[in-house]
C-alpha cells in the first residue's frame, strides 16, 4: 500500500474516532432536560415546528422527517423565509425545535421576538449552552463536542453528527413513549418496502377463481401439468368431489417422480400429489408468506380460509413481483 493510501485511510479513521467519541459524550449528558423536551413534544396539541440555518438546517430537515415518521407530527420551515411571510406556519399550537452549533445564528435569532409574541415554547439544541438562543429556550440540549473532525476546525462534522444522533435519541425516545408500532410505521411509508411488508396481505396477491390451477385426483398428470403452464404458478391443488383439499402438485413433484409417470395420459394425479400440502390464510401478511417459502424451501403455497377450504396460491414470483421480498 503507497504512502498515499495510508494516509487517506488514517485521516478517514480519525474522523469516525472523533465523531464517535462526540456521539458517546452525549450519554453521559442526557439529563432532565432531555426529559422535559420530550414532555413538552408529547403534550403539543400542534406540529413540532424545526428549523436551523446551512448545515444545520440540512440535519433539521432530516429530523423532521425522521419525527413525523415516527409518531410526531413535524416540518421544517427555513428560518430566513421565516421572516419573510414562513413565520405565519407557526402558531401557539405548535413548538419550535431550533438548531444552531453556535447558538448566535443570526437567522435564527431573528425569529425568536416573534415566537414569544405567539406563545410558542422552543427547543434549543446548541453546542453553547451559555449562547443566546440557549438563554431564550424552554429547554436547552447540549450538543457541544471538544473539536470537529474537519483538521482546519471549520467544517461542521462531529457538531453536526452530534445534533443528529440527538435528533434520533429524541425521536425514538418519543415513538417509544406513544407506544408507536411497526403497523404504525408502515401506514405512514405505504409506497416503500416496509409498508408493502408490512401492509400487504395474501389475499392482495393471491391468485383466485379462473386462474387457480386445480384437478381431481382421478384426472391425469397431463391435466395437471395442463393447469401448471397455463397458470405458470409451478403447482396445482388437488381438490375431491367436494372441492376439500386433498393436495399439490408442483414441478418438484414431476422431477421427484419422474421414473414412476407412466403414460401422463391416464396416470392418476394422485400417484404423485403431496398429501396435506402446507397451506396459509388469505389474511395473513404476505410477508408471512415469505418466512414460510423461505423456511420450507418452497416455491409457492396454496390459501386456505378457514374452513380449510381452497380460495387460492400464490408463489415466490408474486411476493418478489410486489417487492414483500
Amino acid at each position: 500500500m503507497s504512502s498515499d493510501s495510508r494516509r487517506l485511510l488514517a485521516t478517514a479513521s480519525e474522523v469516525l474516532e472523533t465523531e464517535a467519541r462526540a456521539i458517546r459524550s452525549l450519554a453521559a449528558r442526557l439529563d432532565e432536560a432531555f426529559v422535559s423536551a420530550c414532555r413538552l413534544i408529547l403534550e403539543c396539541p400542534g406540529h413540532l415546528v424545526v428549523t436551523g440555518m446551512g448545515k444545520s438546517g440540512h440535519i433539521g430537515h432530516k429530523l423532521a422527517a425522521t419525527l413525523a415518521s415516527t409518531g410526531t407530527p413535524a416540518f421544517f420551515v427555513h428560518p430566513a423565509e421565516a421572516s419573510h411571510g414562513d413565520l405565519g406556519m407557526i402558531s401557539e399550537q405548535n413548538l419550535v425545535l431550533a438548531l444552531s452549533n453556535s447558538g448566535e445564528t443570526e437567522e435564527v435569532l431573528r425569529l425568536l421576538p416573534g415566537l414569544k409574541r405567539l406563545g410558542t415554547d422552543l427547543i434549543a439544541m446548541t453546542g453553547n449552552p451559555q449562547s443566546t438562543l440557549a438563554r431564550h429556550a424552554d429547554v436547552h440540549l447540549d450538543t457541544s463536542v471538544d473539536r470537529e473532525a474537519c483538521p482546519l476546525g471549520l467544517a461542521p462534522t462531529a457538531s453536526t453528527s452530534a445534533q443528529l444522533a440527538l435528533g434520533d435519541a429524541l425521536a425514538i425516545a418519543l415513538l417509544d413513549a406513544r407506544g408507536f408500532t411497526a403497523d404504525d410505521f408502515a401506514r405512514s411509508h405505504p409506497a416503500g418496502s416496509l409498508g408493502r411488508r408490512l401492509l400487504l396481505r395474501i389475499s392482495d396477491l393471491m391468485h383466485a377463481g379462473d386462474e387457480l390451477p386445480r384437478v381431481r385426483p382421478d384426472e391425469p398428470i397431463a391435466e395437471a401439468i395442463m393447469q401448471m403452464t397455463r397458470s405458470r404458478l409451478g403447482m396445482c391443488a388437488v381438490l375431491d368431489a367436494n372441492g376439500e383439499l386433498l393436495g399439490i402438485v408442483t414441478d418438484g413433484d414431476l422431477r421427484r417422480h419422474v421414473d414412476d409417470l407412466g403414460d401422463i395420459r391416464s396416470t392418476p394425479a394422485r400417484n404423485i400429489m403431496t398429501a396435506n400440502p402446507r397451506t396459509i390464510g388469505a389474511d395473513e401478511l404476505a410477508a408471512a408468506a415469505v418466512e414460510m417459502m423461505q423456511h420450507h424451501r418452497i416455491q409457492g403455497v396454496l390459501v386456505t380460509d378457514e374452513n380449510g377450504r381452497l380460495v387460492g396460491a400464490l408463489n415466490f414470483q408474486d411476493l418478489l413481483q410486489a417487492g414483500v421480498v
